[in-house]
């Protein structure tokens, strides 16, 4: 196992889509959303065990999270949780982490990548995120893991890339593309070249310290003001000052959309982001009638294709539902078609309006 590769999850966010399972005081890489007996970032960290030292393991999380994550994380130290003090989307998490990492060895590979996604196939992500991590040690490339999609879907920004390989299994990125029409989509999955942007990076620091300063220089700034206060007590303070000053910007569109040392590796290892609850029934075992139960009494009859998460201790009966979402939590209840489930969003913005926080 390599002393030089670090890992950075990002555990910060609320998870909106999969409410109201999913709520702001819980969000759902702290649930065991697959009825597996880990959470989502649990699996998560016992995936990155694999590839480096736990010391060497940093999550990147809100400040309001800090207990969930010691809590399930037990081995993971103080200085391995990086608080957000605002949700200011992943540009400026990454550039805390790229600093803080740096500090404590400028000859770091960094793999980053989210809490709340599955990989089913582990031992073939391992494989690929270490042929990653050997090419960036190498080059000055900023690497993502390109999915290889399986139908046109919208909600995925795709990758683009050239056919000559930079590297075995490596290719350059062409283009990148936010969530497209169904019918571009279709045309990206008939041609061949295109990968779904699965949100996983990997660097060496000093290439993405490069890239942050070149691409994106105010959050790049920001956090030269924190680099002498990090692992001394004034670190808390001088970060929560930087998050003030940083502008809200993702890391793709920030830097991996515009720098020109970007590439890919095509990738298959079972993966889901799980960001929304048809995502997750897609990965769930179904019964004969086609049914994704999480639940242990629940009953069903004349009732298909349906998702159907509720409380274990509850006896629940459903009768005559078709391709439906049930969720019940202590004091919410959600039924809705799962052909409607972008209305979630909605569901909770009129609930915010109308009832305030409490039930998000």
């Amino acid at each position: 196992m390599n002393k030089n590769t670090y890992a950075a999850i990002m555990a910060g966010g609320i998870g909106s889509r999969f409410w109201p399972a999913s709520r702001t005081a819980g969000p759902k890489q702290f649930l065991d959303i697959l009825g597996t007996g880990r959470t989502l970032i649990q699996s998560t960290y016992d995936r990155f065990l694999k590839i480096c030292p736990k010391e060497n393991i940093f999550i990147l999380t809100h400040t309001d999270y800090i207990s969930h994550v010691k809590q399930q994380l037990p081995d993971i130290t103080d200085q391995q949780i990086l608080t957000e003090p605002a949700r200011k989307n992943t540009a400026p998490c990454i550039a805390y982490s790229a600093f803080k990492i740096n500090k404590l060895n400028p000859d770091a590979n960094i793999i980053v990548a989210p809490s709340d996604h599955i990989i089913l196939d582990e031992e073939e992500f391992v494989r690929i995120a270490e042929l990653a991590l050997d090419f960036v040690s190498k080059n000055n490339a900023l690497a993502t893991l390109g999915i290889r999609p399986t139908r046109p879907d919208t909600g995925y920004g795709y990758i683009q890339y050239y056919e000559e390989e930079a590297s075995p299994g490596i290719h350059k990125v062409k283009t990148f593309t936010e969530k497209p029409q169904k019918d571009v989509a279709e045309q990206f999955l008939a041609s061949g070249d295109f990968l779904w942007n699965g949100g996983i990076f990997i660097w060496n620091v000093k290439s993405i310290l490069s890239a942050l300063e070149k691409n994106l220089i105010e959050v790049y700034d920001a956090f030269v003001e924190v680099e002498d206060k990090i692992f001394t007590p004034g670190e808390r303070a001088a970060v929560e000052k930087a998050f003030i000053t940083c502008p809200s910007i993702s890391i793709d569109y920030g830097v991996m959309e515009i720098a020109d040392n970007v590439y890919t590796l095509p990738s298959s290892f079972g993966w889901s982001d799980l960001g929304t609850w048809a995502s997750l029934y897609a990965e769930k075992d179904k019964d004969y009638l086609q049914n994704a139960v999480n639940g242990k009494n629940v009953v069903v009859y004349d009732s298909n294709n349906n998702i159907i998460n509720v409380p274990h201790e509850k006896l629940v009966v459903i009768q005559g539902l078709e391709n439906f979402i049930v969720v019940d939590t202590e004091d919410v209840l959600l039924i809705c078609s799962k052909d409607e489930e972008q209305r979630i969003k909605e569901f909770t913005h009129d609930i915010k309006m109308k009832k305030g926080d409490k039930f998000l």
